[in-house]
């Protein structure tokens, strides 16, 4: 099990990241306790070319921590005919008691690493580079997340034994099952879509209305909106959107539409999802951030492309999630 090729190449990514971001976590903490940028000394000069060795490095070391969550998926479910009862990558989740964790450690990582690469780079093109303590103290939080990630994912693919029973997606998702999963599929379709379509179009609003007006606050809006809307996504996707993608009224799975079967619509779906609510948490982030004139006038500069990105990625998962509502055959409410 563990010599699988996707297996092999997570574990040994992640420890190559791990090591990496532990090193330049340790001269993080060097910068944070000696950084001056008003002093022209040696140390100064050392410390600010460490600076962009260690932001290159780190930012190497977390795309490819943003690229393991989509290996881990398709991973995950390439391997699900190894076990008895799975039928997609739920089944292998489901095989150890920690395969959950991994993901939710690994979106967890998405966000955190994908901010500190946007910040960085707008840090760097700013002649007095105000978030230097800032983005070397969130390395901090970030390298122990990394060390998690390599842990648990260690401990799920080295406990996997292919005798092992394990419940498919239909168990689990199934209304009534009495698990978390169950509660969500057994929402009302009717109620959850309403829901769903009335906060995504409140969200493309407070998007649009951002890109025509520069107000702090519609910025932090998008901020709380972004944050709700995640969720209530993921859990559409649980109550209504899958039974479309999959034609049946009651597969609920999430899972199942990265498969060849439903033509890998699952991760472009997903993707369109993550990148933008992403795109939409960066600009009332940024609000709190900008406090100087620099870091002010290098975010403006962006903000117009994140929340385009923000519109145009979450418009592509709204696209993708419908359009098997509004075309497909099945109907989930009869006329």
């Amino acid at each position: 099990m563990i010599l699988h090729p996707g297996i092999l190449a997570l574990l040994l990514g992640a420890f190559v990241s791990l090591v990496l971001i532990f090193f330049a976590a340790l001269a993080g903490v060097k910068i944070i306790v000696h950084w001056d940028p008003s002093s022209s000394s040696a140390e100064q000069l050392l410390l600010e070319r460490t600076t962009y060795l260690i932001s290159t490095i780190v930012g190497l070391v977390l795309c490819f921590s943003l690229f393991s969550g989509l290996l881990f998926l398709y991973t995950t479910d390439d391997i699900h005919p190894l076990f008895i009862g799975a039928m997609c990558a739920t089944g292998t989740l489901n095989a150890h008691p920690i395969g959950w964790n991994v993901l939710l450690i690994k979106g967890i990582i998405f966000f955190l690493a994908s901010l500190w690469v946007i910040f960085n780079a707008i840090d760097q093109h700013c002649e007095d580079t105000p978030l230097v303590r800032k983005k070397y103290a969130a390395l901090l939080i970030l390298t122990p997340l990394l060390a998690m990630d390599l842990v648990l994912q260690f401990r799920f693919f080295s406990g996997l034994h292919p005798e092992r029973i394990t419940s498919c997606c239909g168990s689990l998702f199934a209304t009534g099952s009495g698990t978390a999963a169950g509660e969500l599929a057994g929402l009302p379709p009717a109620t959850t879509m309403v829901v769903f379509y009335a906060t995504a179009f409140i969200w493309l609003c407070t998007v649009l209305f951002c890109l025509g007006n520069r107000a702090g606050w519609l910025r932090l809006l998008l901020f709380l909106e972004s944050l709700l809307l995640l969720p209530l996504s993921l859990i559409s996707v649980i109550s209504f959107i899958s039974l479309y993608v999959y034609q049946m009224p009651s597969h609920h799975c999430p899972f199942d539409m990265i498969q060849k079967n439903y033509s890998f619509i699952g991760y472009p779906l997903y993707i369109g999802l993550f990148v933008g609510i992403l795109f939409g948490l960066v600009p009332g982030i940024g609000r709190v951030l900008g406090k100087t004139t620099s870091l002010k006038r290098e975010i403006e500069k962006r903000e117009r492309k994140w929340l385009l990105s923000a519109f145009v990625f979450f418009s592509l998962f709204l696209v993708l999630s419908s359009w098997p509502i509004l075309f497909g055959k099945f109907q989930l409410f009869p006329q």
